[in-house]
């Protein structure tokens, strides 16, 4: 298939450095979460970016099928910590264990002004391409 805009490069090189490279106000947008069925329905959207405070259900590894909050969104690592996931060091300490924003389900997401006029934009957005 040819390469249809060509104000963006194709090339894997360019796109690898410019995802590890990205300012913390792209990895935001790319730290998106999908959002669960009853809420896709709801909100007229399929993902959010995620944030602290949010309720999540893990849907891939080995904490499959766990819930809870999001009490980290730690983007330089490209990773979240939840409560309730973490693991006990041979020293006593206890440590949060990371996970991937792709691999969680966002339940319930806490809402402000700043996240209700971005679900209302996306809203919007699906009634106008109906």
């Amino acid at each position: 298939m040819a390469k249809i805009s060509t104000s963006v490069s194709s090339s894997r090189r360019k796109s690898r450095k410019a995802h590890f490279a990205a300012p913390s106000s792209i990895r935001r947008k790319i730290m998106s979460a999908s959002l669960s069925k009853e809420l896709r329905e709801k909100y007229h959207a399929r993902s959010l970016p995620i944030r602290k405070d949010d309720e999540i259900l893990i849907v891939r590894g080995e904490f499959k099928g766990r819930e809870g909050k999001v009490t980290e969104v730690y983007r330089k690592k490209w990773i979240i910590h939840v409560d309730k996931i973490s693991k006990e060091k041979p020293n006593g300490a206890t440590v949060q264990l990371p996970i991937h924003p792709s691999k969680v389900v966002i339940t319930k997401p806490k809402l402000d002004s700043d996240r209700n006029s971005l679900l209302a934009r996306k809203d919007a957005k699906a009634a106008k391409s109906e």
